[in-house]
């Protein structure tokens, strides 16, 4: 059975558009883990800020699931067996690299923060946000650990 070429292009933009709709983590957002988890809190003057562009993680997830609706789509191209291995293959390599493009194109704006803690230690801190909500100089609130601190007035 032959899938026509609107049910692929249909299914790659769906694929699109959910990953669009990952919500975007922030500093009034939190996982399920971090409920009720006791984490350190600070307080500091804010030293300098800067817009950043926070990248996805290299997950690889858009290039695979690129890649097999691919080569699914492509597979049903062709009309004899040599013909529906290579629509495979090229369909793979094609949905592959839209599924990276599109993996790639969900990039987030943030801040970079310098911070001069109360206890004199100076820190740097990016999170997902808009530097219009903070300025040079505002008391702040950093709570977290290492691998995941926040800062909030």
């Amino acid at each position: 059975m032959k899938l026509p070429t609107y049910i692929l292009a249909s299914s790659v933009a769906s694929f699109a558009l959910l990953g669009a709709c990952t919500p975007q983590p922030g500093p009034s957002s939190f996982s399920r883990n971090e409920v009720g988890q006791a984490v350190p809190v600070q307080f500091a003057e804010i030293i300098s800020l800067r817009e950043v562009e926070i990248r996805p993680g290299q997950t690889n997830v858009g290039t695979v699931a690129g890649g097999a609706l691919g080569a699914i789509g492509g597979s049903q191209i062709g009309s004899s067996t040599a013909a529906n291995v290579a629509g495979g293959v090229a369909g793979a390599v094609v949905g592959g690299a839209i599924g990276s493009a599109l993996q790639g194109s969900s990039r987030t704006t943030g801040v970079e923060f310098t911070l001069k803690l109360d206890s004199g230690e100076t820190i740097a801190v990016v999170q997902p946000g808009e530097m219009r909500d903070f300025r040079v100089g505002d008391r702040v609130r950093v709570s977290g650990t290492a691998q995941n601190t926040r800062v909030t007035h």
